[in-house]
């Protein structure tokens, strides 16, 4: 039974400030978490909503390095952009944090300080791996190797992206230093740890408890249950870094406090600066140390461990000790993985559309749509162009686009733009004003309940039903043979314009607000419970009709691809693990041996060449994404393989009959498969 409450607290997870948002961050923990608020808002509630850049760690130190630049130059380049991407993508922050704050570093100071005082943090010698090269020891993430669980040969020292593993340094096989590529050294050093087995059976009451007031998801209850099953274990909240929290006790100011323990102490922090910059600098305590308060934690699957279980833990400690006690998540409705074309969004590997680049080219709620319809809930889900031009084409235009438009301009035409009386009802308009009225329950015990996708769903098919009515009354006709009637269905579409004005505001914020604003209704007058049975007043003049939702055509996809030098769908990254296919999938692919006959640059593409090739005697061209690894010079005569049945794409105003096969290698560069000659061009390759 989802918990009611009149004060919610809601946090997104802070993402790391050393790259660009992306789609996959926006499905994960960000849209879902902006739905709810707005929902939640309209409901009237009390909603604190709040997020920051993740600014510390061994992610960050490594751009840094990466770039030959520093931690704070790099924090400084993403922070802002992201906080930019968000207002345009229409996030409702109530504040957007940093973790490198001296004002974020007193709160995760204090804590750790109230736990060393309170005996709760453990000091340990440990093994750690030591760089000679480098004279220094290697936090996690500067440890690369084979994973001792599953055998892949690029996990961290902290985690494999592989199979998930949470790894101790020292386990990994064939450890190398991601600095030097030297082969590290163990030796001891010393940490503070916290005790996290020892809240192990807290923490699995909590989560039964609360699952049986909030029902949450059946995919995080399974990740904190195989972490329950291997049995929690102490966890160090030192490293030894210069980036990050300084750690508050003698003897350690060369160390840091960890990420994980200070990251999530950023949401507190962001409360704290909320209430401060408002003038109400106690404000925040009513949001973290009531009871009353209802606190939801939205994140993506990678970090259930965290906020399920590390977070309520690190408060369990808290609250043990201090008078002051703060709430634990009500609910963490983490979602999965959102892929690209069917390839994970990578960063390493170049795949991925970031959400500035997007926002260039589409509004800020087409994007929202599409993303909502195809949202990861219960398991991976994969975004697609040709898909998102679909779901705006078939759905936001030709559905909810259409009925408003064609509401708004026949009110125009046959009423002078003058909401008409609504007349005597039959059973057509009862039948449609019934769902309106039902439509608000129904939907928000949707939002309340964490199925976002669903509640989206619905929405629509309110939209579609009000077409189908709008079809089936025939005003068209009625306007000239029982006027009457006529005006009794247009005031009753108006209506619904007004309910769907209401009902897509957490989805739609802009397109939504543009539909109040046709029909005459102020931004203060918008809220959940007038969407089901609100008429629009007879007698108000409407303003002139206007296009809310334009179809997305061929040539504003393609401008996108090419501007962003995008491979075509196919040429996506494999997912890992890759999926299995049958022998007669893969005879579909033509694969053939080409001579590269000519090649140069493409004009304004940093990124592609364009190639002729010969293939059996016939010569094609085809654009490579390659401009960054090889100069025309280097590939003309080579004997290369291609896929020759691949359908045809424009990038950069130019057409492209084939891809090249190529593979990323260990240094990041992009290596194009060739082969052993010669071999005649046009030679099958099995």
């Amino acid at each position: 039974m989802t918990r009611q409450a009149t004060r919610i607290l809601v946090t997104s997870a802070l993402p790391y400030a050393n790259g660009y948002i992306h789609l996959g961050h926006l499905a994960g923990a960000y849209l879902p978490a902006d739905m709810y608020v707005r929902y939640q808002r309209l409901k009237g509630r009390d909603v604190l909503f709040l997020c920051g850049s993740d600014e510390h760690g061994v992610a960050i130190t490594v751009s840094a390095e990466q770039e030959k630049t520093t931690p704070t130059a790099i924090i400084d380049r993403y922070h802002p952009d992201n906080e930019e991407a968000f207002r345009r993508f229409g996030m409702s922050f109530d504040t957007y944090s940093r973790t490198s704050r001296p004002y974020h570093h007193a709160t995760a100071r204090e804590f750790f300080a109230a736990f060393h005082r309170a005996g709760i943090l453990r000091e340990k010698e440990e093994r750690q791996l030591y760089c000679p090269k480098d004279s220094m020891f290697l936090a996690d993430r500067y440890v690369e190797g084979t994973c001792p669980v599953c055998k892949y040969d690029k996990a961290r020292g902290d985690q494999c992206e592989q199979c998930g593993s949470w790894l101790n340094q020292v386990d990994v096989i064939d450890p190398r230093c991601k600095l030097c590529g030297a082969t590290p050294e163990v030796r001891l050093t010393s940490h503070w740890y916290f005790p996290l087995g020892r809240y192990q059976a807290r923490l699995q009451e909590y989560i039964a408890e609360r699952d049986r007031r909030d029902g949450w998801r059946e995919t995080v209850k399974r990740y904190c249950d195989s972490w329950f099953r291997e049995g929690l274990q102490d966890r160090a909240v030192t490293r030894d870094l210069s980036w990050g929290v300084p750690v508050p006790v003698e003897g350690y100011g060369h160390k840091v406090i960890y990420v994980w323990f200070d990251a999530v102490l950023g949401y507190i922090t962001a409360g704290r600066e909320w209430a401060r910059d408002r003038g109400t600098p106690e404000a925040w305590k009513a949001y973290w140390q009531d009871d009353a308060t209802k606190y939801v934690a939205f994140i993506g699957k990678d970090n259930v461990v965290f906020h399920c279980i590390v977070f309520p833990a690190m408060l369990m400690a808290w609250n043990d000790h201090q008078a002051d006690q703060y709430v634990l998540p009500e609910n963490v409705p983490a979602n999965e993985f959102l892929n690209l074309e069917g390839a994970k969004f990578s960063k390493s590997r170049g795949w991925g559309i970031d959400l500035r680049d997007f926002l260039r080219f589409f509004p800020a709620d087409y994007v929202r749509f599409a993303l909502a319809s195809t949202l990861p809930e219960t398991k991976d889900s994969d975004f697609s162009l040709k898909d998102f031009q679909s779901r705006i084409n078939n759905e936001l235009a030709d559905i909810v686009g259409n009925f408003v438009n064609r509401t708004l301009a026949f009110t125009a035409r046959s009423f002078d733009g003058v909401v008409p009386d609504r007349g005597p009802l039959n059973a057509r308009d009862r039948e449609m004003l019934l769902l309106l009225q039902q439509a608000p329950t129904r939907i928000g015990e949707m939002y309340e309940s964490y199925h976002f996708r669903d509640a989206l769903t619905e929405t629509v098919a309110v939209a579609r039903a009000a077409n189908k009515y709008f079809n089936d009354s025939e005003p068209w006709k009625t306007v000239r043979s029982d006027r009457p009637a006529c005006a009794t269905t247009i005031a009753i579409s108006l209506q619904t314009v007004r309910s769907l004005s209401i009902l897509f505001r957490p989805v739609l914020p802009s397109i939504a607000s543009g539909m109040a604003r046709q029909i005459g209704d102020t931004e203060e007058a918008v809220a959940w419970d007038t969407a089901g049975d609100q008429p629009l007043p007879a007698g108000r003049a409407l303003p002139t009709p206007e296009i809310l939702v334009s179809k997305i055509e061929d040539q504003a996809i393609e401008k996108m691809m090419s501007e962003l030098s995008l491979t075509s769908p196919s040429a996506a990254p494999a997912p890992m693990p890759e999926g299995l296919i049958s022998i007669d999938d893969f005879k579909k692919i033509a694969l053939r041996i080409a001579t590269v006959v000519s090649a140069e640059a493409v004009p304004k593409s940093e990124k592609l060449l364009r190639l002729i090739v010969s293939i059996g005697g016939e010569e094609r061209q085809v654009l490579a994404g390659i401009a960054k690894h090889y100069s025309p010079e280097q590939l003309v005569g080579k004997q290369v393989v291609v896929v020759a049945n691949l359908q045809p794409a424009k990038l950069m105003g130019q057409e492209s009959r084939g891809m090249l096969l190529a593979a990323n290698a260990d240094d990041g560069t992009l290596k194009i498969i060739t082969v052993e000659g010669p071999i005649a061009s046009g030679a099958v390759v099995r």
